[in-house]
């Protein structure tokens, strides 16, 4: 269960991420809604996973998760630009996620 926990809260932290740079610097209410919202619900999350994953272990997984979330989102709305070097490295960093999910 705490490993479901974890990366749905990955992708709350993706969430949260893309919704402060929708916030325009905090001064559109509703993406600044999305961001605390998604904010609080990435923190419960990984606390919660915390509880029987390893602190190390859970905030790489956390992190990776919510950041390959967030730029392949970039990718897809174009605010980031698409390369194959990004894609290789994407893939290599869900990789070795994995890999740590795996050795956990």
């Amino acid at each position: 269960m705490a490993w479901i926990v974890l990366v749905l809260s990955g992708i709350c932290e993706a969430v949260w991420a893309v919704a402060l740079d929708k916030s325009q610097g905090f001064t559109k209410i509703i993406p600044v809604i999305v961001f605390f919202c998604g904010l609080a619900a990435s923190m419960a999350g990984l606390s919660y996973a915390m509880r029987s994953i390893s602190v190390g272990a859970a905030y790489v997984i956390w992190v990776g998760i919510g950041a390959a979330i967030t730029v392949v989102y970039g990718m897809v709305v174009g605010e980031e630009s698409v390369s194959v070097l990004k894609i290789l490295c994407l893939i290599g960093m869900v990789a070795c996620i994995a890999g740590l999910k795996l050795a956990n």
